[in-house]
């Protein structure tokens, strides 16, 4: 797994990117600044831009960092990875920087924020889509759908973080309070609350709205 624990972040490029993710996710993009980077990565401005040019730049290079690992930290964790005691604790070093960056990124609504929901949610209908270990076949006639609320349901938890913490006594975007929230999800995805009566009625009553919405407007509604 790379990411901050890893041997390529030793390197002075992978210093800055790291410092520009905590950066972005404390400034957003327009507050945060070369200067401010520089400082949090124990580098010099001169060296920031040598290694990426811009602020928009260095931008784009967090975005492809976050988008690869979190393609690499679930593709390890469903294939066995998190069976390894050591897993949970490298997997949230690496991935609440990350969370907190998409955070304020989705918040921001940039078109960067776009590619990057949209990245997740390709990823979500391809993980979903081919199965393996440790996931079950979706029950679900729309996976397109199924990816895109799913994963809006996770990035939701991030934009409400704050909300979130609140609640449980304790940031969900560090270590302090991740574990609850995630723990929660889990519940949340192991749970079934409706019966299955109740969600063959819903079913049924949305599919027939789909099916409604679809068909063209009657002459004495145009």
């Amino acid at each position: 797994m790379s990411g901050p624990e890893g041997p390529e972040d030793l390197t002075g490029r992978a210093r800055i990117r790291d410092a520009a993710l905590l950066q972005f996710a404390e400034h957003g993009v327009k507050g945060a600044t070369i200067r401010g980077i520089a400082k949090a990565a124990g580098v010099s401005p001169a060296l920031v831009q040598h290694h990426y040019g811009t602020k928009a730049a260095l931008r784009r290079a967090c975005d492809e960092y976050v988008i690869e690992t979190i393609r690499e930290v679930k593709q390890e964790a469903l294939g066995g990875g998190m069976a390894n005691p050591g897993f949970m604790t490298i997997a949230m070093g690496t991935a609440l920087p990350i969370q907190r960056y998409l955070a304020r990124a989705m918040s921001d609504g940039s078109e960067a924020a776009n590619m990057l929901f949209d990245e997740a949610v390709e990823f979500s209908e391809e993980i979903l889509s081919r199965g393996g270990p440790g996931v079950y076949e979706p029950r679900t006639d729309d996976p397109h759908a199924y990816a895109a609320v799913m994963t809006a349901m996770n990035v939701g938890l991030m934009l409400l973080n704050g909300h979130l913490s609140r609640a449980l006594g304790a940031n969900v975007l560090l270590s302090e309070g991740y574990p609850r929230m995630a723990l929660a999800m889990l519940d949340i995805y192991d749970d079934r609350i409706m019966t299955p009566e109740l969600i063959e009625q819903a079913r049924t009553a949305l599919k027939s709205m789909i099916a409604e919405s679809s068909q063209p407007p009657r002459e004495e509604d145009r």
